[in-house]
């Protein structure tokens, strides 16, 4: 999966089609990302030991397949992600308009 926590992205589709936000956590596994602002979701709780029950909003979690990652070089434009190899042999993600380093 190309979108790591603490990335801003860009919701491609979906209700919240244009939003941006940044990425809470995500799960490469089951492929699903939470992002701050996006997704809003109402649970209603009840009330327990020391907590008051109310409806609660929260951020669902979203399919990675659905986000695009924002490049800030590039001006704030969604980009799609590429990787090289760097002197050190470590793999980095990189912009694929312009190049820079994400």
């Amino acid at each position: 999966m190309k979108i790591k926590k603490g990335d801003l992205v860009l919701v491609i589709k979906g209700k919240d089609r244009g939003k941006t936000g940044k990425v809470v956590s995500a799960d490469p596994k089951s492929s699903l990302v939470k992002v701050s602002g996006v997704n809003i979701v109402k649970r209603h709780t009840k009330p327990r030991h020391g907590k008051s029950g109310g409806i609660v909003e929260a951020a669902a979690a979203i399919d990675a397949s659905k986000l695009m990652l924002v490049c800030q070089p590039c001006g704030g434009k969604p980009v799609k992600v590429g990787y090289k190899l760097s002197a050190g042999g470590t793999k980095e993600r990189i912009c694929r308009v312009c190049k820079s380093v994400l």
